[in-house]
């Protein structure tokens, strides 16, 4: 049989949450009840999520809701949502619950493009390209470590662990890194420092990063990424 539709059912406590926040993503809200038990259902185009409220107690941070959507394009997606989330906070929410992960290869995923939505539920809504990107150019140690350092925070979230991955190779490869790489090494290690609540850190990594003094198209994507991580760090003296 051909066409069919899958609709996960992901766990949350509060549909009116998930409402509000799929919502300034994009979706629209098909289904709504609270009773015998509440329910939402939100869709934005052909993707459709249904979600669930759980009994009081339940603690996102310790959600194990989570699901795979294949797309054509995690780039034109991601900016979708990023211009929803600037619109309505003013920022790119990267780090606590929800945030969101920019697109990256993964190197756990056969070189395929994906970012991840972590909703207010504490699910992950694991958005990744339906087809690999292209094979690159033999790239340097201090990519290859960058791609290592991605599966473990953004698709593992051991944001710790994959700032420890990217301190010791920024060390040992500063000095024989490409500009390029060192600008997007730099620009993670950033939106890590913000994940694990380290705003001194993060602030550290952008004034390296800002140090290059790179600019043009070729480096937009990981501007842009300084971009946000800068827009997301809290006046100094403030906690995250």
């Amino acid at each position: 049989m051909a066409n069919e539709v899958t609709l996960p059912l992901l766990p949350c406590r509060s549909i009116d949450e998930m409402a509000e926040f799929y919502t300034m993503l994009g979706f629209t809200q098909t289904y709504y009840q609270t009773r015998p038990n509440p329910y939402v259902v939100l869709k934005r185009e052909d993707l459709e999520l249904g979600f669930f409220g759980m009994p009081e107690g339940f603690k996102p941070e310790d959600s194990y809701g989570t699901c795979v959507v294949l797309v054509p394009d995690t780039g034109a997606l991601f900016e979708a949502f990023a211009a929803g989330m600037r619109e309505t906070h003013g920022k790119l929410l990267v780090s606590g619950i929800p945030r969101m992960t920019r697109p990256r290869k993964r190197k756990n995923a056969g070189n395929h493009s994906g970012f991840t939505v972590v909703d207010p539920g504490g699910n992950w809504i694991r958005i990744m390209a339906a087809k690999p990107l292209p094979d690159e150019e033999e790239h340097g140690r201090l990519t290859k470590s960058l791609r290592s350092a991605v599966v473990m925070g953004d698709s593992h979230g051991k944001h710790v662990r994959a700032a420890k991955i990217l301190d010791d190779a920024l060390e040992r490869d500063q000095d024989t890194a490409a500009p390029g790489e060192l600008l997007e090494a730099l620009a993670y290690r950033a939106e890590l420092a913000l994940r694990a609540g380290d705003p001194a850190a993060a602030r550290d990594a952008l004034g390296r990063a800002r140090a290059l003094g790179l600019s043009g198209p070729e480096f937009a994507e990981a501007l842009g990424a300084l971009d946000d991580a800068e827009g997301a760090l809290p006046p100094p003296g403030e906690l995250l």
